[in-house]
């Protein structure tokens, strides 16, 4: 009776996986095939990714243990690396990477989140709102960088000239060691803010108004549904601000550029500014070594940063 049993429950099984191969359903497990069309698609993104990611990135490797023009190279080993890390400035630059890469990304955070609150309420002009949040994300930031740039000239700026009629002395908030680098990195939130905000639009616009109103049922208040509902379950929107802005952060180099060209001195200075200032001098292998580098401080910062907040993550 059980053989008897077994036999059929093969042929029901053997009859549904038949079924699903005439329907066009790829079959359970035994009975699978695996087709070559699959891979197929896979092959235009896989020719990008290796034409623009992978090819330039083992040049890059190669080109930093060689001392290179464009027409010729000779191959240094790593006295480029080594004459890199000796630079007198580089732990400045170091210092002001993460100073900057860790301002840039929680004022995003913070601000991304507030407006992206604001902005899913009951506002009547939140689209517009929306629009104009977003607007400095489209802008050229060379463009924002000269802009500000004369907004915060010493005296004849926009901003020292609205401070002096409040009575407040202005300053010259990009020629003081003290304030050129936060200077920057207000600027780079001022642009930057409308994309997180727009990632938190997204992440609150999809967690379940069940949620809302079952806190709503209990008396809770507007903080209450903030604390224990958005907070918590927007943390996928604040993994992801957190972590390209944290990359952007320690990438930088167009607004530092622009505006201070890592001045005064070398106090602005950041490791990507660095490596534009040795590829100006025209040592290429040494810039390019700098790269390196700083493609693996940034794989060593950010691999355990996204493995720490991801064990965050909250399941809905």
């Amino acid at each position: 009776m059980t053989v008897k049993v077994a036999k059929q429950a093969k042929q029901a099984a053997d009859r549904q996986v038949t079924g699903e191969q005439a329907a066009g359903r790829p079959a359970s497990r035994g009975g699978r095939r695996h087709g070559s069309y699959p891979y197929a698609l896979y092959a235009p993104a896989a020719a990008v990714y290796l034409v623009i990611f992978l090819v330039p990135t083992v040049m890059a490797f190669y080109f930093s243990l060689t001392r290179w023009t464009l027409f010729d190279s000779t191959f240094v080993g790593l006295d480029n690396f080594r004459d890199f890390l000796s630079e007198q400035n580089l732990r400045i630059g170091f210092q002001n990477t993460i100073v900057y890469a860790v301002v840039t990304s929680g004022l995003k955070v913070v601000l991304g989140m507030g407006l992206g609150v604001l902005l899913t309420g009951s506002l009547r002009s939140r689209g517009f709102l929306r629009s104009v949040v977003f607007f400095p994300v489209l802008v050229s930031t060379v463009a924002v960088g000269i802009t500000f740039s004369m907004l915060l000239k010493p005296d004849t700026g926009l901003v020292d000239r609205t401070l002096g009629l409040a009575g407040i002395d202005g300053r010259d908030w990009l020629g003081d060691a003290t304030t050129a680098l936060l200077s920057v990195a207000l600027v780079d939130v001022w642009k930057g803010v409308g994309l997180a905000t727009v990632i938190y639009i997204a992440g609150i616009v999809s967690i379940p108004r069940s949620y809302y109103e079952a806190v709503m049922v209990d008396g809770g208040s507007a903080w209450h549904r903030f604390r224990h509902v958005t907070l918590p379950l927007s943390w996928p929107a604040t993994y992801s601000v957190i972590v390209l802005s944290f990359i952007g952060g320690l990438r930088t180099f167009d607004l530092i550029w622009t505006m201070t060209r890592g001045g005064p001195g070398f106090t602005s200075d950041t490791i990507a500014s660095i490596i534009y200032k040795q590829y100006q001098a025209g040592f290429y292998g040494l810039s390019t070594a700098g790269n390196v580098l700083l493609f693996i401080v940034v794989t060593a910062l950010v691999v355990p940063l996204t493995y720490v907040l991801g064990k965050r993550q909250v399941v809905l």
